[in-house]
């Protein structure tokens, strides 16, 4: 059964070049007004179904057209061009908090919006408690909400949107709210809805959640779908398409040492951003020393899609590398198994002498793809094995030197 349905939909809008400044004139900015102006497609002849209880994520750089999309399903504006259909009742959250009054209290602020996104007022008075207990601001939610902190201001905007019961259920950057603690019950609650059959449309920045709560993801370029699939492998084509960082990027001060390039290779030796957790990976990482370099450490740094830290790999602090001659090098790094959970993650080299002083950095020098491989339900995958051992009758069992007779 199918929930959803874009035929050949296309959305333009027209750019007026309109002279806005004090020093136009009255017949300039008339001429302007009256012009039809250039024509601008944000989307192109998009095509696309989804499932009943099926999760899309859709993904692209910024300007490809995905929040285009949610305005044309919400019905927010109206498409220049093609058929959209839906089957049930449709909620979106595009903007969270969308519609509160600062002069009225949290508690009057969820009946307002809660009406605005489409929830009826008797279904307000019996979530009511669901929704304060949610967002974890009881003791403040009959206080005007302009004295609340930005962040109990978006967590009472999830919680509200959180509670309608739609049949399809619209998502625009929503998991980026409040501190780490609410983010992971907005995914929990999420994950939820998913369970209980709910279409859900997912656009985010974040490809590793796009990964965690998706079926499928389609991919837009400039206004174009580029395709659908797999989350792992669209996202791998998204990375794909990101512009690479210049080799010849800038250090800080005259140093002794530059990084010239970061090259990374997969498991098959090829030069490669898409790697599979367990699996192996290599880095080679040139670079030009002005003079020669007694001893150096290096150091590989991942960070998540969140900024935070994931891993360190570090060439000490006992094995400094040899002497590095004056002119240009290779230094290689290679993992045997990548220990990183499937996620997206910024790489960070750094390079400091024996003592400690950093010689030379580059900073967010590539943006590698994690994807499933060997299985890791914990926190990072860890290499082992598990073998059966002769059992040790109790009297046998061998003493310790300190043990008393």
């Amino acid at each position: 059964m199918v929930d959803l349905r874009l035929d050949n939909v296309s959305k333009r809008y027209r750019i007026r070049n309109e002279d806005a400044t004090h020093h136009a004139g009255l017949i300039n900015k008339l001429r302007s007004r009256l012009g039809r102006g250039k024509e601008f497609w944000a989307l192109r002849n998009i095509s696309l179904e989804v499932s009943h209880g099926e999760t899309l994520g859709i993904i692209g750089q910024n300007g490809s057209g995905k929040s285009t999309v949610l305005k044309l399903l919400s019905r927010i504006t109206a498409p220049t061009e093609g058929e959209i259909l839906t089957r049930g009742r449709v909620a979106a959250l595009l903007e969270v908090a969308s519609g509160f009054h600062p002069e009225l209290t949290g508690r009057e602020n969820v009946f307002l919006s809660g009406s605005i996104i489409g929830m009826r007022r008797r279904a307000i008075h019996e979530k009511l408690d669901r929704i304060i207990d949610f967002a974890e601001i009881r003791p403040f939610i009959d206080l005007p909400v302009k004295r609340y902190s930005s962040g109990m201001f978006v967590r009472l905007g999830f919680a509200i949107a959180a509670h309608v019961e739609p049949d399809i259920l619209l998502l625009d950057e929503v998991l980026a709210v409040g501190d780490t603690g609410f983010q992971n019950k907005c995914m929990r609650h999420i994950l939820d809805l998913k369970r209980r059959g709910i279409t859900i449309i997912f656009i985010s920045h974040d490809l590793a959640a796009v990964e965690r709560l998706c079926d499928r993801a389609a991919l837009l370029h400039r206004g174009q779908l580029k395709g659908t699939g797999r989350p792992g492998d669209l996202v791998a084509d998204y990375l794909a398409s990101v512009e690479p960082i210049r080799e010849d990027q800038p250090e800080d001060g005259d140093s002794a040492l530059r990084i010239r390039n970061v090259q990374f290779y997969d498991e098959t030796g090829l030069p490669n951003l898409q790697f599979r957790t367990g699996y192996p990976l290599r880095v080679d990482l040139e670079f030009e020393a002005a003079v020669p370099i007694r001893a150096a450490r290096f150091r590989l740094q991942f960070f998540g899609i969140d900024n935070r830290p994931a891993c360190e790999f570090f060439s000490g602090p006992d094995a400094c590398l040899p002497e590095l001659p004056a002119g240009r090098g290779a230094i290689e790094f290679f993992c045997e198994e990548v220990a990183l959970r499937p996620g997206v993650y910024h790489v960070d080299v750094r390079v400091e002498e024996a003592e400690g002083s950093e010689l030379a950095q580059r900073s967010r020098c590539a943006l590698i793809h994690v994807g499933v491989g060997k299985s890791a339900p914990g926190a990072f995958y860890s290499p082992h094995t598990w073998r059966l051992a002769s059992p040790v009758e109790p009297g046998l069992r061998p003493r310790s030197e300190s043990s008393v007779p």
